[in-house]
Order: C-alpha cells, then structure tokens, then sequence
C-alpha cells in the first residue's frame, strides 16, 4: 500500500462532507463572505485546542508556511463560496477538487518528486475531466455561467498552492497540527477583517451557523488527516486520492439539490475517477 494512503482516504470522505454544506449554505442565501468568516470563528479555536491538548503545537519558523497556506486557503475559499452562488455544485466541486493537478506539478517542479507514465496519463486524464466539466452549459442561459466559473478556477489555482506549501512545512519539520493552526491563526482574522471592510459590520445570518460549524470540523478533521498522510507519502500522489470526494459530492448534489448529471458530466466523472485511479498507482 501507498504510505499514508489510509489517512488521504478518510480525508476524502471529509472534504466531500465539507463541499456539500458549503452548497447546502450557499442555498440559504448567505453570502460567501459571511459563511468563510463564520467557518474560521470555528475552526480556529477548534484546531488550537486540538493541537494544545495533544502536545503538537510547536510556535517555530516552519509555523510560516502554515501561514502561507492560510492566505492560499482564504483566497480559495472565498472564491469557491462565491463560485457556489451561481453555479452547480456537480460542476464547481469537481473543479475545485481538480486543484491537485496543480500540487502535482508544482511538486514534481519544485520539489523534486518523480514524473512516470501514470502520472503522466493521470494528468492528461485530470485536464480532460476539467474541459468536459468547465464546458458544461448553464442550464438557466444555454451558455457557461463565466461568472462562477472565473471564480473556481481562482479558488482551485490557490488550493492547489496551499497543498504545496502543506508538504513544504511537512519537509521543514513542522507537524500537520503546527502547519493547520498557523493556517487558522491569519485565516480567522483575514475573514474577520473583509467582511468589516466590505459591510462595516460583523452580523452573520443565524441560519447558516449549522452549516459553517459543521463545514468547519469536517474541514479540520480533513486537513489534518491529509497532512498525516503527506507527512509519509509524496504529495503528487497522496493529494489526488483526498480529492476524489469530489465524485460523491456530485452525485450528492444531483440527489439533494436536483442538478441535472448530464451525459457530458457524466463522462467527465468518468475521467477523473481514472484520473485518480492512476495518481494512486503511480
């Protein structure tokens, strides 16, 4: 078995979870603004706690890139919110979750990881997925909904970066709950403060409250989960297979909120489960 291929599964299953009550609040009405802010009053003080009770909160230099990875993760869950407001959740969260095609480069790139012929077809696969999702007519329009799809391809561009800055403290010493409260303690206050700026008020809408808390410990259980596994194995690898939540959230998402799978979505689901297929192999 691939190490650390057990924890990317759970992961899995978490952030799946986590993409449907985002959809699920979204729904409501609630701006995406509001929901991330209300997502980090929990997970903050959640994820320090966990790590302070378990003895694995080291305030040290390789604390930064957990840093890093928390204005990454901001700037892509901002967008990814905001993506959800107008578009499918079938759609937007296989894209969103497509965001390890960029951890895999960046990795084999940056980080000297190896490129084989599976992962080589595992990209191609990936891409592929992302064309047959992307090139999805609104239902509403007939046409792309641009909109919402400029703002998932930025939020998976930044996922992708947050992955790789998630192995790079890994590989300079910092513990997965190190990496995950330095990403809480700028992420919190990041959201606190554009949501000041923008409504020059902190009111949040009490019917989202479930769906941001829950949304929050399915994220935090997720992370820490995929860091534990990327603290083994290699990220090029172990990053795909936490993603491949995706396909359950769509399916999901075409159960609960009665979004069309049509045959070109369809097909496109089909790709990327190959897509993933190979990464875990490769």
């Amino acid at each position: 078995m691939t190490p650390g291929l057990g924890f990317a599964l759970a992961a899995m299953l978490c952030l799946g979870a986590a993409d449907l009550l985002m959809k699920r609040s979204a729904a409501t009405g609630s701006e995406a603004r509001h929901f991330v802010m209300m997502q980090a009053w929990v997970f903050c003080p959640a994820m320090t706690v966990y790590a302070w009770l378990t003895g694995t909160l080291v305030v040290a230099w390789p604390m930064v890139w957990g840093i890093l990875a928390g204005l990454a993760a901001y700037i892509a869950f901002y967008n990814f919110g905001r993506s959800l407001q107008g578009g499918a959740v079938s759609t937007n969260a296989p894209i969103f979750r497509m965001n390890f095609t960029v951890t895999v480069v960046l990795a084999i790139l940056l980080l000297g990881e190896t490129l084989n012929a599976a992962k080589i077809a595992a990209l191609i696969c990936a891409f592929g997925a992302v064309w047959l999702l992307l090139s999805e007519p609104s239902a509403a329009r007939g046409r792309p909904d641009w909109g919402s799809l400029t703002h998932v391809l930025i939020a998976t561009l930044a996922m992708g970066l947050t992955n790789l800055f998630y192995k790079v403290g890994l590989l300079h010493g910092a513990s997965p709950e190190t990496i995950m409260t330095g990403q809480a303690w700028l992420f919190c206050p990041l959201a606190t403060l554009v949501t000041w700026l923008t409504d020059r008020n902190l009111r949040t809408p009490a019917n989202a409250w479930p769906y941001a808390a829950a949304t929050a410990i399915a994220l935090l259980f997720g992370f820490v989960l995929l860091l534990h596994g990327l603290s083994a194995g290699a990220a090029s690898v172990l990053v795909p297979v936490a993603q491949m939540g995706f396909v359950f959230t769509a399916l999901a998402g075409a159960m609960l909120f009665k979004e069309t799978l049509t045959m070109r979505k369809r097909v496109g689901l089909v790709v990327a489960v190959a897509a993933l297929g190979l990464f875990a192999i490769a």
